[in-house]
């Protein structure tokens, strides 16, 4: 019954999820905040709610366009799902932002599949990778998938190569001439933290560890089916694939590097994991089986609520 509401796109799947997200900001809000209910916080929660939600319309446009799963709703109920099983992540607004154009990065880096208008797809991708850099600096390391991405496409011509780092000093460029504007300073408007941290105590309780166990059981089961599966795609989309594999992998060297663990660092893993899981529950032929793997990933962050 539950894989039958979200097998197939609906409008009504949209709302459901928009539902779970405002449930998990709502608890968050009144769990982990202490500060005063003010016309101005109610107005920062409200954007924040949005740009997570656009987050999500983003993250359906670039499943569909680039055939990532089949004509389903799943990950983006697993990524409302996520929030919840770990409300943290709503809290960092620089996350938050930082993980939208990280997003936006990665719909420009998959459109590389079609070789219309290249350079202009990499100097986009660059340049929204740089953006979410200056507000969490380990997204720099997205970078890599799009120098990943020309390898995975044999791509050869050296002005292609060239176009990201351009992208990268546009952004370097403008950030500093708004820093001399606004600040008089050239660069203060720079949010650089190259900071690592490998205490993971803040880990330490019973809510993140069933929360980590999760994401990391599920993740990994379903990635080895993930791997397994990619030489049975199209050609035309193998690479599109292997790029959400990397991007998996680069957002759990965030997570592990990240030099405060207060849980928000786990959104950046969130889009991508989704579509690695949706494609495992794709191809799950007991029905009964697929219902209680979902189920399991639905009642679980709920129980997390208690803990």
């Amino acid at each position: 019954m539950i894989t039958s509401i979200f097998s197939k796109s609906k409008s009504i799947n949209f709302i459901i999820v928009f539902f779970i997200m405002l449930l998990a900001f709502i608890i968050a809000r009144v769990k982990l905040i202490n500060e005063p209910i003010t016309l101005g916080f109610i107005l920062k929660q409200i954007l924040l709610l949005l740009v997570c939600y656009i987050s999500v319309l983003l993250l359906d446009f670039i499943v569909s366009k680039n055939n990532l799963t089949k004509k389903n709703n799943y990950e983006i109920l697993l990524f409302s799902l996520f929030l919840l099983l770990i409300v943290q992540t709503t809290m960092s607004t620089e996350i938050i932002l930082s993980n939208f154009f990280v997003l936006l990065g990665l719909r420009r880096t998959m459109s590389l599949r079609s070789p219309k208008n290249v350079k202009k797809k990499l100097f986009d991708a660059a340049f929204w990778v740089a953006i979410a850099s200056l507000f969490y600096f380990w997204t720099i390391l997205f970078f890599a998938l799009i120098l990943v991405t020309l390898i995975l496409y044999t791509d050869n011509k050296l002005r292609h190569w060239i176009m990201p780092f351009v992208g990268v000093v546009t952004v370097f460029v403008i950030s500093i001439s708004t820093s001399i504007i606004v600040y008089d300073n050239f660069f203060e408007i720079f949010n650089i933290s190259p900071k690592i941290s490998y205490d993971f105590s803040n880990y330490n309780s019973i809510k993140f560890l069933v929360a980590i166990t999760l994401l990391l059981s599920f993740g990994i089961w379903s990635s080895i089916f993930y791997l397994q599966n990619i030489k049975k795609k199209k050609k035309a989309f193998r690479a599109s694939f292997k790029i959400i594999m990397i991007a998996v992998v680069i957002t759990f060297l965030i997570v592990i590097q990240a030099p405060e663990k207060n849980g928000s660092e786990f959104l950046f893993m969130f889009a991508p994991l989704t579509i690695i899981i949706t494609n495992y529950i794709e191809i799950i032929q007991e029905k009964w089986f697929k219902e209680v793997f979902l189920s399991l990933l639905i009642i679980v962050p709920f129980i997390t609520l208690l803990l």
